[in-house]
């Protein structure tokens, strides 16, 4: 057993001799390498110049997908939000129309078709959402769309009116609402409608987008409208425009689009795009 015990220690100790000397070589070899290491010369060419490296530029950087659901604290407003209210199960009723009776019946809502097409895709002008995202950014407060596309049969069911024939709504292009939190104060949601134009950067120079006027001739508001080259503003006030979208008993914002920045052109209602520009399932 000693003589185990003796081989044991005489390995070990072989072991440990051999690290060291190991060691003691790695460090030798290292100082032959940093004494034997010479500097290369930069050698520079006859009338050569030194450039000014340009100021480095701040970029915004993208923001991440988790980023993107979200405008302020509450989920952003895609186009899914501007599908028709209207409901099958809503019931049927009469109304005299150049002395004929007429059974006005609502539409299947989203469940029967789609929204306008525009090129193969569903579409909403994306002026009004980007508008909605920016209130929910600015006010931390949930927008709550109260009517935003109606198709022509839920455009009739919800408001029969003569001036409501040609709405806006039917071709994705009109959106009524109110700022949770902020129902008795639509005066300071329109203000910041209006602050978008002063701050976007792209309207900044055009006075046409920045500035507002009101509009005076007939309409069926008390608060006589804002409008600048894009958008016409309406503010119906808690005893104005009820309707079958707009049953609460809060005021409401109306934003039309007058004006398509994408292709430059003033957007107007017809027929066609009205009757013929869904999808119906």
């Amino acid at each position: 057993m000693s003589r185990i015990i003796k081989n044991i220690s005489y390995i070990v100790l072989c072991v440990i001799c051999l690290a060291g000397c190991s060691g003691l070589a790695e460090s030798e070899n290292e100082k032959i390498r940093q004494k034997n290491a010479v500097g290369e010369r930069i050698h520079r060419c006859d009338g050569e110049k030194l450039y000014a490296i340009s100021p480095p530029v701040r970029h915004e950087r993208d923001r991440y997908p988790w980023e993107e659901a979200f405008a302020g604290s509450h989920a952003r407003i895609t186009k899914e939000y501007f599908r028709c209210r209207g409901r099958g199960g809503n019931p049927h009723f009469t109304r005299t129309v150049k002395g004929n009776q007429i059974t006005i019946l609502d539409c299947e809502g989203m469940d029967g078709h789609s929204l306008p097409y525009k090129d193969g895709k569903e579409f909403i002008y994306p002026a009004l959402i980007t508008l909605l995202n920016y209130l929910q950014e600015k006010t931390q407060k949930k927008v709550i769309i109260t009517s935003a596309y109606r198709c022509p049969s839920h455009n009739t069911y919800a408001d029969g009116s003569k001036m409501n024939q040609t709405s806006k709504h039917m071709i994705g292009a009109e959106v009524d609402f109110y700022v949770q939190g902020m129902e008795w104060s639509p005066e300071e949601v329109v203000e910041l409608l209006m602050a978008y134009y002063r701050e976007e950067p792209r309207f900044k120079e055009e006075k046409k987008f920045v500035e507002f006027a009101r509009y005076e001739k007939d309409t069926n508001v008390t608060t006589l409208p804002w409008y600048n080259k894009e958008i016409f503003i309406k503010l119906f006030q808690k005893d104005e425009g009820r309707d079958q979208d707009n049953d609460h008993s809060f005021p409401y914002v109306c934003i039309q689009l007058k004006w398509d920045r994408d292709e430059e052109k003033p957007v107007t209602y017809s027929w066609k795009r009205a009757f013929n520009g869904y999808l119906r399932y």
